[in-house]
């Protein structure tokens, strides 16, 4: 499969890139994709929730009312969860969500994503490109030459950038991150997915089937 490549002005550059079909033009694996998604939202969580529990309550211990002969419900002290400000059954407690999962149901994941962006023409290849300063201005500039003002777009860069990450910084529907970095929710999350031509490479390199 061919795509063409096209410079930040949003003009062919007459050349085009070879995708390797055992990526860009696989059987899709949908349970793979939810499986990797799953686990990347859920090693962004920080559980750290607490919530105190009976024994953790500072209140008195002193029994509010007498056993019986009251015509009500027994009561003890104020911790009691039933009461407004006792501690809380079953309450949560700091815990790590993360999970383990194979490399090559990762791998499968990523495959199947780039597939699907491939099949929705959302993926566009093109020139390295860099800038001499941060600034959010070109980064506007060169979204509107690609027709992405408007998208959740997805750079793909070869190295680390610090000025194209600098200048994407403040801009809420665009993402940038570098060809090691590329994982499946970023890929499903944009709308559209523009990979500098440099990082085919280590694309190529990481999810090749060589790999499995």
């Amino acid at each position: 499969m061919e795509l063409k490549i096209y410079n930040v002005n949003g003009s062919e550059t007459g050349r085009t890139i070879n995708l390797d079909d055992s990526i860009f033009a696989i059987e899709p694996n949908d349970h793979a994709i939810y499986l990797d998604c799953k686990q990347y939202l859920a090693d962004n969580r920080q559980g750290t929730h607490k919530s105190k529990e009976r024994s953790e309550n500072a209140h008195s211990t002193r029994k509010l009312k007498r056993q019986k002969g009251t015509g009500g419900a027994r009561s003890g002290d104020l911790k009691s969860p039933v009461f407004v400000g006792g501690g809380r059954i079953f309450g949560p407690k700091p815990r790590d969500y993360r999970f383990k999962l194979n490399v090559k149901v990762k791998r499968l994941a990523r495959r199947s994503a780039l597939t699907y962006k491939v099949k929705d023409n959302a993926l566009m290849v093109v020139e390295n490109f860099s800038f001499d300063a941060p600034k959010t201005k070109q980064m506007k500039e060169v979204l509107k030459n690609l027709n992405l003002s408007d998208k959740k777009a997805l750079f793909v860069l070869e190295n680390q950038n610090n000025f194209v990450f600098l200048s994407a910084r403040n801009l809420q529907r665009v993402r940038v991150v570098n060809a090691s970095q590329l994982n499946t929710y970023d890929i499903m999350n944009a709308s559209s997915l523009v990979i500098c031509e440099g990082s085919m490479g280590e694309i190529n390199r990481v999810l090749s089937a060589k790999q499995g």
